[in-house]
């Protein structure tokens, strides 16, 4: 039915609530008004944002938590760019998410307007659509393709840009059907030759990984790796695909991985990865995997047709969305797992030992122990706690020692974008505030999005933010000491009293320097969290020297040192 006539902002907001949309996150801007009127009398909660930025990080968490498209508004030009972090994020995490950009009205297109950029070549690369809509009858199309696109095969991020004019002509046209995202399945050939494969394998190993899941894929997933006693890995990031507590999870493929782990990546006979792209953060700079031709023999499952080759030539290559994958795979008939069965109970001691206490705190010197504080998080927040991060040094603690609760319990980009833990995890709360949310920042990091602590006052998001305060950008530091010991430049901070700056914003906020209080300030921020539905912050502060679980900087230092001295010395 055609209904009566609408400006474009109303067109555009009657589309979004066809769609599913209840929430939406954005700066607001001059060129999308009739857009911000249509919302007034809308049930679409628009949470009002700081920064740019942030919006999109905030819409990428919401795709991320709950596989609908995460919605975001910018205006033009500054706000266009400051928001494009957050659109290569969701690309490379294969995030579900639209980006509406108030643009120039179209009568000055291509004369360099105030602000004017021409998104379709701004956004290329890093989305899976880029469109502008020029006439307002044309809204609900563009509408119905953009969440199409954006939630079918591999998700990803979509951008629309809306000309000024357009959003206040009027228009009298149908609105279209709810979208239905598409997803490829497996043929039931394809799991004879999977199940032949991994049949007659010694030593098989499942790679977990990617975007498009959800809870009941991931319950399939896990009836499958118990009926054949397989021993399941996880993708950089995506460690909540399986509890980790389970016995079948055996550890995460990423960044510092274990290197018994390592180890049997390497030598497996047969990888069964399922959802990750295979990209370099996974397979070690792709040493763990070689490409083109993998040594292990390599099932590839991906939601996208054109990734599957891209890199890695699999000997079987199967284009399927998650659910449809896992549903078959729960459905299969079991393996003889004789061959392999014991390697599950040894890897999982394998984790278990490398989650043990570093060595550099087992002398009890360090007056912060980051150790002790991610065991008293395992032991005083829930299990299904959601843990957010965004990049740097830091973010090893938890990847490593935290158990991650299963699907969905970890948000973290894989893009390696800074800046992302504190917008994730104020969405987090708003989105699920039922749930404990408990957000792992950089000092550095913090600072990039810190300034959405006051969107979560504002909209009574009770997360709890620690903030890692070493006083440097700990992890360029680190390379910077391995390649150019002894020469510091460019990665100190002088950073602010980032707990009397949460009370400025009217969070809670306590400073934590000894291992002992870290206990006691949790409880106190979680009490204060969940009970005032406010947020809080932990700022711990500890030796930069302690960079990583497995070394200090004055032993990366001295390495270096002595490797330079020693190729000097060959070279006379």
């Amino acid at each position: 039915m055609t209904h009566p006539t609408r400006t474009g902002g109303q067109i555009l907001v009657d589309a979004l609530k066809i769609h599913g949309v209840d929430t939406a996150f954005g700066v607001p801007g001059e060129s999308y008004l009739d857009v911000l009127d249509a919302l007034h009398d809308s049930d679409i909660r628009f949470i009002i944002n700081r920064q740019e930025g942030g919006a999109a990080f905030m819409a990428d968490a919401y795709g991320k938590m709950t596989g609908k498209p995460g919605i975001c508004f910018v205006t033009r030009g500054p706000g266009a760019t400051n928001a494009s972090i957050g659109v290569h994020t969701a690309y490379q995490d294969s995030t579900p998410m639209i980006l509406f950009i108030g643009q120039v009205g179209n009568d000055f297109i291509d004369r360099e307007a105030f602000q004017e950029i021409d998104y379709r070549r701004m956004y290329g690369q890093m989305a899976k659509w880029v469109a502008q809509i020029d006439r307002a009858e044309r809204i609900p199309e563009y509408l119905a393709r953009a969440f199409q696109v954006a939630t079918s095969g591999r998700p990803g991020p979509v951008v629309l840009a809306l000309p000024e004019d357009m959003l206040i002509d009027t228009a009298a046209v149908a609105d279209t059907r709810a979208y239905q995202a598409v997803q490829a399945s497996p043929s039931a050939a394809q799991i004879d030759v999977l199940r032949a494969m991994l049949a007659s394998a010694k030593k098989p190993l499942v790679l977990l990984g990617g975007g498009g899941w959800n809870a009941q894929a991931c319950a399939d997933l896990q009836r499958f790796a118990e009926a054949n006693q397989l021993p399941v890995g996880c993708a950089f990031r995506f460690q909540d695909l399986l509890d980790n507590a389970h016995p079948n999870y055996i550890g995460d493929v990423g960044i510092g991985v274990n290197p018994k782990l390592a180890a049997r990546v390497r030598e497996a006979d047969v990888i069964l990865a399922i959802g990750p792209r295979l990209g370099e953060m996974t397979t070690g700079g792709y040493a763990l995997i070689s490409a083109p031709v993998p040594a292990q023999r390599l099932i590839h499952v991906h939601a996208d047709a054109e990734e599957l080759g891209s890199v890695y030539q699999a000997e079987l290559m199967i284009n399927s969305g998650m659910p449809q994958i896992a549903a078959m795979l729960a459905a299969m008939a079991p393996l003889d797992a004789g061959a392999w069965s014991a390697s599950v109970a040894e890897a999982k001691a394998d984790l278990a030992a490398w989650q043990l206490q570093p060595a550099i705190f087992q002398d009890g010197k360090a007056p912060l122990d980051l150790w002790q504080v991610v065991q008293q998080i395992d032991r005083i927040a829930p299990h299904d706690t959601i843990i957010t991060n965004g990049a740097g040094n830091y973010a090893t603690w938890a990847h490593r020692f935290h158990s991650y609760g299963g699907m969905r319990t970890q948000l973290a980009p894989t893009s390696g974008a800074m800046g992302y833990s504190v917008p994730a995890g104020v969405a987090a709360k708003i989105i699920d505030p039922k749930r404990t949310v408990i957000t792992f920042a950089g000092d550095g990091e913090y600072m990039m999005n810190g300034q959405e602590l006051a969107t979560a006052v504002q909209y009574k998001a009770g997360v709890v933010i620690i903030v890692f305060n070493n006083g440097m950008f700990g992890t360029i530091r680190m390379h910077q000491e391995r390649d150019y010991p002894g020469r510091v430049s460019g990665t100190e901070l002088h950073n602010p009293d980032f707990a009397a700056l949460a009370v400025a914003y009217g969070a809670h906020g306590e400073v934590v320097d000894k291992t002992a209080d870290f206990g006691p300030a949790l409880e106190r921020a979680l009490a204060h969290a969940n009970g005032r539905n406010l947020p809080a912050l932990i700022e711990l502060r500890y030796d930069g020297n302690l960079i990583t679980p497995g070394a200090t900087l004055e032993t990366i230092r001295k390495n270096a040192e002595a490797a330079k001295k020693s190729t000097a010395e060959r070279a006379n």
